[in-house]
């Protein structure tokens, strides 16, 4: 089997130019993602450094050898700046030009000007630590849900593997082929692994930048972007998720409205922008003082809600003080200023029956206009002589209320 070098070369720069192209284009698309436009320019410089590598014999050696190594090692080492701007980490104008410069210098030292397997060695050792860091660097923000951050890990590490077996170390291996057809048949699988690598590594970063923005957009519209706690949609639908998921197997389970007391007169007396401050204040404190596995949201304004599964009703008072105490505690002063903010909580609690978070929610508000109504900064438990007693006062409010209207009708 043979190997048509004008042909891999045409196809090379051909492919790396149309993948360089389209990853700008994607870039010129969404802008934000500053990433894909590293990537796009790396290929375009790789295209450029074979249409020198094909210059071969027609060209000098500085520009079809020299140069065209340290265009290509800059390709790879702009493909590694890609990466760590990615994961939002900054470029290093220094380390993104010190394989070139490295190869420059080393390949006009006399000693290395004929040994080729010396150079041949440094080349490849160049691309593949600057692709191993690639892989490096996306593993760093593996934490990020992105499922197509694996497979670049893998390949990026596996081409960086196979890239060694081009250096005469591979000549060691007790497998390496010795004769002329086999060892042209190896160059060949290697060469067509690296276009595959191209166009494929090409695919899974595009990938990548669309999970990414997708993942935001799901986070923006799920994530209450002031106090990154679930936003009222977010929340309802979890609370609907865990009552069907208990509801072949009911838990103790109780629910919290929460609402900041007074705080339209914190606006008012100390501004939006502290008031907003305090909002973020107390998700931090409610966050530290509930269990990872409960639920807290933002309903709206001022107002909060928590559900906390598999709990006593003791435990889930507990918690509700716990939050109460810290946040009048961390809101005493607010960016020095003496806010002395405070919150009321509503608390309805089911025992071993299945999860209405509709009714829990309208129970807790029953529990947190008692609060409101006996002096705030309290925790309220929701019971049946509560509702009663509101619907008491509901009633007996209706006919005062109506007076002045039926007054009106008759004159």
């Amino acid at each position: 089997m043979s190997l048509d070098v004008n042909t891999l070369f045409m196809v090379t720069i051909y492919v790396e130019a149309v993948l360089g192209l389209l990853l700008l284009f994607v870039w010129v698309q969404n802008t934000a993602i500053h990433a894909v436009a590293w990537w796009g320019f790396a290929h375009l410089i790789r295209a450029a450094s074979v249409v020198l590598f094909g210059m071969y014999g027609s060209a000098p050696d500085l520009i079809s050898i020299d140069l065209a190594n340290a265009l290509l090692f800059t390709s790879f080492a702009v493909t590694w700046t890609g990466a760590r701007v990615f994961d939002g980490r900054p470029a290093e104008p220094v380390y993104l030009v010190t394989g070139a410069v490295l190869w420059l210098l080393i390949c006009r030292l006399p000693v290395l000007a004929e040994a080729l397997d010396a150079r041949f060695l440094i080349a490849t050792g160049i691309i593949t630590t600057y692709t191993w860091l690639t892989a490096y660097e996306f593993w760093q923000g593996r934490s990020e849900p992105l499922v197509s951050r694996w497979p670049a890990i893998f390949m990026l590490f596996a081409h960086g593997a196979l890239f060694l077996l081009r250096t005469p170390l591979a000549a060691s291996l007790p497998w390496a082929p010795s004769n002329r057809m086999l060892g042209s048949v190896w160059l060949t699988v290697l060469s067509f692994e690296a276009l595959l690598f191209t166009i494929s590594i090409a695919f899974i970063l595009l990938a990548m930048a669309k999970e990414r923005t997708e993942l935001r957009h799901r986070t923006a519209a799920m994530v209450d972007p002031l106090t990154g706690i679930a936003n009222r949609r977010s929340f309802l639908q979890d609370a609907a998720l865990l009552a069907k998921r208990q509801a072949a197997n009911p838990r103790p389970t109780a629910v919290l409205l929460i609402d900041l007391d007074h705080f339209k007169s914190i606006n008012d007396r100390f501004g939006h922008a502290l008031g907003d401050r305090a909002l973020e204040v107390f998700a931090d404190a409610a966050r530290q003082s509930m269990r990872s596995s409960d639920l807290l949201g933002r309903l709206g304004g001022e107002e909060f809600a928590a559900v906390l599964s598999n709990t006593t009703r003791d435990k889930a008072m507990a918690i509700a003080e716990r939050i109460r105490e810290s946040f009048a505690k961390a809101a005493r002063e607010v960016e020095g200023r003496p806010v002395c903010a405070t919150v009321s909580i509503g608390l309805a609690h089911c025992e071993n029956v299945a999860l209405d978070v509709a009714e829990q929610l309208a129970q807790a508000d029953q529990a947190l206009y008692f609060a409101k109504e006996r002096g705030r900064n309290r925790v309220e438990v929701a019971s049946l002589d509560m509702v009663l007693k509101r619907e008491e006062k509901s009633s007996a409010a209706t006919p005062a209320a109506a007076a002045p209207v039926a007054a009106k009708s008759a004159a």
